[in-house]
C-alpha cells in the first residue's frame, strides 16, 4: 500500500472519529440536565410563597409577591423598596437595549442580530411593580405557579441578586422607559445567543430547586415545561 493511500485512510478515520466525538458532545449538551435540589422542597406545615412563571410566547418573567423582596436586606431588597406601589413585582433579564425597547419588532431585526451575536453585550434585570394579580392577566397555558419553601425562595432571590452589577455596592439603574414604572438594573452578565433571557430564567428556577435542561432553555416553552414537571411535587394550584 502506498504512503499516499495509507495517509488518505488515516485522514478518513480521523475525520470520522472527530465527527463522532462532535456528535456525541452535541447530544450530551442537548440532554444535559441540571438537577434541582430536593432538599428545597416545602415540608408539611411549612409557610410557603407562591411565585408565577409568565410566558408571553418568546420571553419568560417571574412574578414574585412584593413582600418577599422588600423584606430582604441587601441590594435586591433596597431596589424593590424603591419601586412604585404594586403587590407583585415582575422580574426578568435581557439585553440592555433590545429588552427595554418596545418599538415594533419588525423595526428591530438588526438590533436583534446585534444582541444575539455581538460580544460583550450589556444586560439588565427588570423589576416591574404590578398591582394586578398575574393569574387574572395570563391564561393558564401561559403561566405556571410554583410553591416555594423559605429555603427555595431565598436561594432563588440570592441567585437574582448575584446577577446584579454591584460594583458600587448597590443596584444601579441602567435603563428606563418613559412613563413606565419598570426599572432596569445593570447586570454583570452578558446577553448573547448562548445565554438568552430564558436561559437566565432557567438558572433562577434551578436555584429554587427546579430541574432544568440548560442548553434547551433558550425557549420559553422549555422553561415552562421544566416548571410543569415541578408542579407534580408542589401539588395542585389553589
Amino acid at each position: 500500500m502506498s504512503q499516499r493511500r495509507r495517509s488518505s485512510r488515516t485522514g478518513g478515520v480521523l475525520a470520522r472519529t472527530l465527527l463522532a466525538v462532535l456528535a456525541g458532545t452535541v447530544a450530551a449538551l442537548w440532554t444535559w440536565t441540571a438537577a434541582g435540589d430536593p432538599g428545597l422542597a416545602a415540608r408539611p406545615g411549612e409557610a410557603t410563597t407562591r411565585v408565577h412563571l409568565l410566558n408571553n410566547g418568546f420571553h419568560t418573567d417571574l412574578a414574585v409577591p412584593r413582600a418577599a423582596l422588600t423584606q430582604r436586606p441587601g441590594p435586591l431588597g433596597e431596589a424593590a423598596r424603591s419601586l412604585a406601589p404594586g403587590d407583585w413585582i415582575l422580574i426578568g433579564w435581557g439585553d440592555a437595549k433590545f429588552y427595554v425597547d418596545q418599538s415594533p419588532m419588525e423595526g428591530r431585526l438588526l438590533d436583534g442580530g446585534r444582541a444575539f451575536f455581538a460580544p460583550g453585550n450589556r444586560s439588565v434585570i427588570m423589576l416591574d411593580p404590578d398591582q394586578t394579580d398575574p393569574t387574572t392577566r395570563f391564561a393558564a397555558a401561559n403561566r405556571n405557579t410554583l410553591t416555594l419553601s423559605p429555603r427555595a425562595l431565598t436561594r432563588m432571590l440570592d441567585h437574582i441578586e448575584a446577577s446584579l452589577d454591584l460594583t458600587d455596592g448597590a443596584a444601579r439603574i441602567a435603563a428606563s422607559r418613559p412613563g413606565d414604572d419598570a426599572r432596569f438594573y445593570a447586570s454583570h452578565e452578558h446577553f448573547w445567543i448562548g445565554r438568552l433571557c430564558n436561559s437566565w430564567s432557567a438558572g433562577v428556577l434551578n436555584a429554587a430547586g427546579v430541574t432544568v435542561r440548560p442548553l434547551r432553555s433558550v425557549t420559553a416553552g422549555e422553561v415552562m415545561n421544566a416548571t410543569r414537571a415541578r408542579l407534580d411535587l408542589d401539588g395542585p394550584e389553589a
